[in-house]
């Protein structure tokens, strides 16, 4: 191998296209900071919907308007099968005027929130002949039957009657709940059923004067998913089938007193505050992650190097394929007439007019040999296209020795 084939195998060497397309490894890397942050967030949403409890499938607790297992719509079609008239109001005012145009009435209250204050329910009771209130709070105690507080859970073992009630005699035995104590006198004549030992008890009906008020731990008993069990279709049925007119009231936000409304930090879920923490902590992370400059900026690869000689030679294979012979014939002129327009001495804005008749002069040519040249001469195959291409080289060829410096001095 001579030098200068060694030379030139260097040189082409040098002169390879270097190929840097991106591989998988490389794009999953560089998708990796998204593809955990839509993992993070699927989680987030899933652990969402499980923190929820799935109200939109299971419904509104103890509703008589919910089929879901949670729901009490089986007991309330039972009900009304019985004759019993089952009002589910919506909002206090509804209740209110339920219990004054129907007397003698029982009005079932849930209200695990407590939105429901203390002058409120003492309103509602009033106006009811006998008040079920299932698994009550602190407060709905307070408000009605102070010598009662609650005592925690009744076990898991069923829970026997062993009471004169009547609902609870014809329910026998029940499912376990929530327990209830007495504390104090005021509730000497008070019907204790359900014992689960140590004095707790799962139903408490305190008699009174006007009215008679029932505290129900076992909110199983109401339940779709639980009243075919033990006997909890008998005891809801005996207590809330007491009159003809029940009214079925589960306060909500709407209810609560215009003083004590909850503010936004009581109504937004306790999970709430953690994810909002850890996306911001996330968020950071990620800012200086990806945002972080640990030097100078460089020049990014790009995924192929061509070299112009290539470029060239390509689209001149296209047009050859098309038959593109006027195209590739304007584009050769295109040039060519930009660059005699600045070996003449030319502004950018001349006509090809005065390019023509510029170069006419400076190569001693004929202008309407010149104008053929480079506007109006057609191609009508490939061998015209190549001696059209071999005139614009000679014409610039021309123009280029006629303007050397050299020839204005006679050499």
């Amino acid at each position: 191998m001579t030098t200068t084939q060694a030379a030139t195998g260097t040189q082409a060497t040098q002169n390879a296209p270097t190929i840097v397309t991106p591989t998988l490894r490389r794009g999953l890397r560089r998708s990796l900071f998204w593809i955990i942050a839509a993992t993070f967030l699927l989680v987030v949403a899933i652990a969402g919907l499980v923190l929820s409890g799935g109200a939109g499938t299971n419904g509104i607790a103890l509703s008589p308007t919910s089929a879901g297992p949670s729901g009490s719509k089986a007991l309330a079609e039972v009900l009304r099968q019985q004759g019993v008239k089952v009002d589910a109001v919506d909002g206090y005012a509804a209740a209110t005027s339920a219990l004054s145009n129907n007397a003698g009435s029982t009005l079932m209250v849930i209200d695990p929130e407590d939105y429901l204050s203390a002058s409120r329910l003492q309103r509602l009771a009033t106006l009811a002949t006998h008040t079920v209130l299932v698994t009550p709070t602190y407060s709905m105690l307070d408000a009605l039957t102070p010598y009662v507080e609650a005592a925690g859970s009744s076990g898991s073992r069923p829970l026997k009657a062993d009471c004169g009630l009547p609902a609870a005699q014809n329910a026998g035995v029940v499912s376990a709940g929530s327990g209830y104590r007495l504390v104090g006198p005021g509730a000497e004549d008070a019907a204790l059923c359900f014992g689960s030992g140590d004095r707790v008890y799962s139903v408490v009906q305190v008699r009174s004067d006007s009215t008679d008020t029932t505290i129900v731990g076992v909110a199983d008993a109401f339940a779709n998913e639980h009243i075919a069990e033990q006997g909890n279709a008998a005891l809801a049925i005996g207590l809330l089938g007491s009159s003809q007119h029940l009214v079925w009231y589960l306060p909500g936000i709407d209810d609560a007193a215009l003083d004590g409304a909850p503010t936004i930090a009581q109504l937004t879920p306790p999970w709430v505050p953690t994810v909002l923490l850890l996306l911001l902590l996330v968020a950071i992370a990620a800012a200086f992650w990806r945002g972080r400059r640990m030097g100078p900026l460089v020049v990014e690869n790009l995924p192929v190097v061509v070299r112009s000689s290539e470029t060239m030679e390509g689209r001149a294979r296209l047009y050859q394929r098309g038959s593109a012979r006027l195209r590739a014939v304007d584009a050769l002129r295109i040039g060519a007439i930009a660059r005699l327009a600045a070996q003449c001495g030319l502004p950018r804005l001349a006509t090809v007019d005065e390019v023509i008749m510029a170069v006419a002069g400076v190569t001693r040519r004929d202008p309407a040999l010149v104008r053929g040249i480079l506007l109006d001469s057609m191609p009508n195959n490939e061998r015209d296209l190549v001696s059209l291409s071999d005139a614009l080289l000679d014409l610039e060829r021309a123009a280029a020795s006629n303007l050397r410096p050299s020839n204005d001095h006679g050499e």
